[in-house]
């Protein structure tokens, strides 16, 4: 057996160390619900929190599917380890970091809820008092979950899978934590001024939006990039399969949010996928009208950004308006992603353009087509004559934008500093699957006669 380094021993030791102090925390008796919690309300969020981390793996073989073949495995067990990083994190103090005790509506306090503590027995949240406060954690694990594997897209192909790990968990506590609070929490100085967010049109997708274009910036670009190799997806069928459980799995991220079974959930429901399904029919139109042929990744990646710029608005605009934010979405991405094809920026699945950009038009339009006959807990925009309210989510685009790009550069340039975070050029060449894995991905296997017996043999489609 090969000697340890401390690099390879460190990553068990902090588990075995969590795992210790869990053994400590105080057990807690289950909730007692005393007829206060509802039942329709539980049994929708429980769906919804299924339907939200099935986007995972959903992702997983979106982003699979539009890679090199040698690159398929590396590129999806990026996006679906988050589950397994995130979910340890949250239990320990991510949870308490975006839902605690608010410090100066910055951040939560760390030990309000540490290992979950009070989670299982505590009084509800109070933006969701009609389920108990466990399953409210659970819910946002999710968002928590996806948020970094959205990144992975910007960085595949070059990326070393234990510096990717360490991204997760610090990505986690210093870039999605802090937003989540802000914009989340009622004590959060973004919910103060009045910020909507309904589903994580900053939280999620542009922290992870700008995340991913420091980690272009940082990794820089791939030999194939430079040298204008057109590289042909993996697997296209892969990227509709992602398409399907992204779209299915976004109906509990968006009518989830609602925290209930009512009303604006089932409108929020509408909302998403009349915008998915105006966004996919635009980008492919569109690429029609420029003088492509209609194709499966255009109406795909059309529909994820629908999905994506309908996220902070669902449970605030109508279903009329998410047609147009779908259009819009489409073709400003559509745009951003010729132009960027156009730069020497290597974002290798477009994650900047897609859920970034996405993202700030889903923002914008959210502050000129909100409406209180929508919800009432919400704010009428600019179609509505609220001018300051489509301020506030101006400026509350410019902050988030600022801090998660800030704070993500230094992440990774911090975490280039202690390991070596992209591959060497021999580990590129040879594709990230074998070189980080020692797994192969291939397209298909043929039965062959081997002395009369069939064995399988590698197809190459």
């Amino acid at each position: 057996m090969s000697k340890l380094t401390a690099k390879q021993i460190l990553p068990f030791l902090i588990l075995a160390i969590i795992a210790v102090c869990c053994i400590f925390v105080p057990t807690l008796p289950n909730f007692d619900d005393g007829g206060k919690y509802s039942a329709a309300d539980i049994a929708w969020i429980l769906v919804a929190t299924a339907l939200v981390f099935l986007m995972t793996p959903g992702l997983a073989f979106f982003y699979g599917g539009m890679v090199h073949r040698k690159n398929v495995i590396s590129t999806m067990i990026k996006s679906v380890v988050a589950a397994g990083v995130v979910s340890i994190l949250w239990v320990t103090v991510g949870y308490s970091l975006c839902f605690g005790q608010s410090i100066g509506g910055i951040i939560g306090n760390p030990m309000t809820h540490l290992f979950f503590k009070g989670v299982n027995s505590g009084a509800p949240w109070s933006l969701a008092p009609s389920i108990p406060l466990t399953l409210f954690a659970l819910f946002q694990l999710m968002f928590a979950i996806i948020t970094p594997g959205l990144v992975v897209g910007a960085v595949a192909e070059r990326i070393r899978f234990t510096s990717y790990i360490l991204f997760i968990a610090l990505f986690s506590l210093l870039v999605y934590a802090p937003i989540a609070h802000w914009t989340w929490h009622p004590d959060g100085f973004l919910f103060k001024m009045g910020v909507l967010d309904f589903a994580g049109g900053t939280v999620v997708h542009i922290s992870a939006g700008c995340a991913a274009l420091a980690g272009a910036l940082v990794l820089k670009r791939r030999q194939s990039h430079m040298d204008h190799k057109e590289i042909p997806p993996a697997n296209i069928p892969y990227v509709l399969i992602g398409t399907g459980l992204l779209w299915f799995g976004w109906f509990g991220f968006n009518a989830g949010s609602a925290l209930a079974a009512n009303g604006l959930a089932v409108s929020a429901f509408a909302t998403t996928n009349t915008a998915a399904a105006a966004a996919g029919l635009s980008w492919m139109f569109f690429d029609v009208m420029r003088g492509k042929k209609p194709s499966v990744l255009g109406f795909c990646i059309g529909a994820v950004v629908g999905l994506v710029a309908i996220t902070p608005a669902a449970g605030f605009v109508a279903i009329p308006q998410s047609v147009f934010i779908g259009v819009v979405a489409a073709i400003i991405s559509n745009a951003a992603v010729y132009y960027k094809s156009k730069s020497t920026l290597d974002d290798t699945l477009d994650v900047f353009p897609c859920h970034g950009v996405g993202g700030m038009v889903g923002m914008l339009l959210t502050g000129v087509f909100a409406t209180k006959a929508v919800n009432s807990a919400g704010n009428d925009g600019l179609f509505y004559g609220n001018p300051a309210f489509f301020l506030t989510q101006l400026k509350a685009l410019g902050i988030v934008v600022s801090y998660s790009f800030i704070m993500s550069y230094g992440i990774f340039k911090f975490i280039n500093l202690i390991l070596p975070i992209r591959v060497t050029a021999e580990d590129e060449e040879k594709g990230l699957d074998e070189s980080q894995h020692n797994e192969k991905y291939l397209q298909g296997t043929l039965l062959v006669s081997n002395n009369g017996a069939m064995k399988e043999t590698p197809a190459e489609f």
